[in-house]
């Protein structure tokens, strides 16, 4: 008689049918795992075993691994930039709020969300501007001394307030059956998403200066804000765009029939469908401006990474490439992966309620 084996645990027999089910996936598995073991046992112990932890110079860095020193020495630069130590406060402040917000708005039992939603959209951004750049009883601190992870995020989030409306309205402009409307619409964003990010950060440091009027005077840091929101804009109208054509058209002809206007159906039916499909492409979008912020360094504007750059020149510093690129790249990559799980539960929320 021959013998039953025994079954297995869940997890294991899952682990069994995806990694072990054939001998080719054997094969492929082991190998997989010797490469992971082979990269991981040295990156990790030149990042944490061997690492220097403690210290305040680079003569405190004796072992072989990566100094953290230079890291903890250089942290608030990291953080604030040039930013004047007694006005910290004021970007500590900012954070506190923005996750303080971002928290109740998160909470779905939250009473009037969407009128708290709007005010929080309306009231945030001009309070972040203040309390950053100060004027009204604060001391005013020009955007030369703005740096490090805070003007990432700056120009991030504020290049993304401009460039997520702008991109709705340009995709429904080039839906439109107005042709003048159809037409500037599509200029726009067939002309910024030709043309390199760097290069319109460049111009627009040089050329908008030049077409405003005299004596008005555009700061260097909303120049740059203004062409990273105008490119990402034309990327975001065209992620809109696939979601207004996955829509039938069955849905508006019904609510034209019902005798709604133009603006009901795109504000009741249409966008938040559309939205809803177009939020992955939507979030990849900002996720590509939140790196796409470094390339402000050209026009000497030091984000995290410029401030990483700057760093190193330090004759105290010389030759910890590793740790500063090392440093910054794992706040990126948090930051982009914390982005594309919220984008992964908005989905499936949103599936779950349209049923889909």
């Amino acid at each position: 008689m021959k013998a039953v084996r025994p079954p297995l645990p869940g997890w294991l027999e899952t682990l069994r049918q995806r990694l072990f089910a054939t001998p080719v996936d054997i094969a492929v598995s082991f190998l997989c795992l010797y490469v992971v073991w082979r990269i991981s046992v040295p990156l990790v112990d030149w990042l944490l075993v061997e690492a220097n932890w403690r210290g305040t110079s680079r003569e405190d860095c004796t072992n072989a691994g990566a100094c953290w020193v230079f890291i903890r020495a250089r942290f608030a630069q990291f953080m604030y930039g040039q930013y004047p130590v007694p006005e910290r406060w004021r970007v500590d402040l900012l954070g506190v709020l923005a996750v303080c917000v971002a928290a109740a708005l998160s909470w779905r039992r939250l009473p009037r969300r969407r009128e708290a939603a709007i005010a929080a959209l309306v009231v945030l951004p001009p309070l972040g501007i203040w309390l950053l750049y100060g004027g009204l009883g604060l001391r005013i601190v020009e955007t030369r001394e703005w740096g490090g992870l805070m003007l990432t995020l700056f120009l991030a989030i504020y290049a993304g307030l401009i460039a997520i409306p702008l991109g709705i309205l340009l995709a429904l402009g080039r839906r439109s059956r107005l042709p003048l409307i159809r037409f500037a619409s599509i200029v726009f964003i067939e002309f910024w998403r030709g043309v390199p990010i760097i290069t319109v950060i460049f111009l627009a440091s040089l050329l908008l200066p030049l077409i405003m009027p005299t004596g008005f005077n555009v700061d260097r840091l909303a120049r740059a804000v203004i062409g990273l929101a105008f490119v990402i804009a034309a990327y975001m109208a065209e992620a809109v765009r696939g979601g207004l054509q996955a829509l039938p058209d069955g849905q508006v002809e019904a609510a034209q029939a019902l005798g709604l206007g133009y603006w009901r159906i795109t504000r009741l039916i249409v966008l938040p469908q559309a939205l809803r499909i177009a939020l992955p492409a939507m979030t990849n979008e900002f996720i590509a401006l939140f790196k796409n912020t470094t390339l402000v360094l050209i026009v000497s504007i030091f984000d995290l990474l410029g401030i990483a750059q700057a760093a190193l020149a330090d004759p105290a510093w010389v030759g910890m490439n590793m740790e500063a690129y090392v440093f910054a790249g794992a706040i990126y990559w948090f930051a982009c992966f914390g982005l594309s799980q919220w984008s992964r539960r908005q989905e499936k929320r949103l599936s779950a309620a349209y049923g889909r």
